[in-house]
């Protein structure tokens, strides 16, 4: 195997790990979440190298800020947005059988 071909499939490689987490993030967030807190709890710990505990740091999650964009579901008030005709919007449309 060519070193360029080694290179190549690395390259490639990290491109579709990248995609695959960023994907993963995207669709389970609370998990990601709860994984991350567990690795930045586990790299924060005062035995670890002073790198690691940076590494811990960097990997804490967000917090909760109490809006509906950080997706914490606590409150209920993220829940399914109302029709479009109680928003204002276009009616549906109603069909109806023909009346005798």
């Amino acid at each position: 195997m060519s070193t360029g071909l080694l290179v190549q499939y690395v390259v490639i490689g990290l491109a579709v790990l990248a995609s695959a987490l960023y994907a993963f993030r995207k669709l389970a967030p609370q998990l990601t979440s709860r994984w991350l807190a567990a690795a930045s709890i586990h790299f924060s710990q005062p035995g670890q190298a002073a790198w690691l505990r940076s590494l811990g740091r960097r990997l804490q999650p967000k917090q909760a800020t109490g809006n509906c964009s950080d997706g914490c579901g606590t409150c209920g008030a993220c829940g399914p947005k109302p029709p479009a005709s109680a928003r204002g919007g276009a009616m549906p449309l109603q069909f109806r059988p023909p009346q005798r």
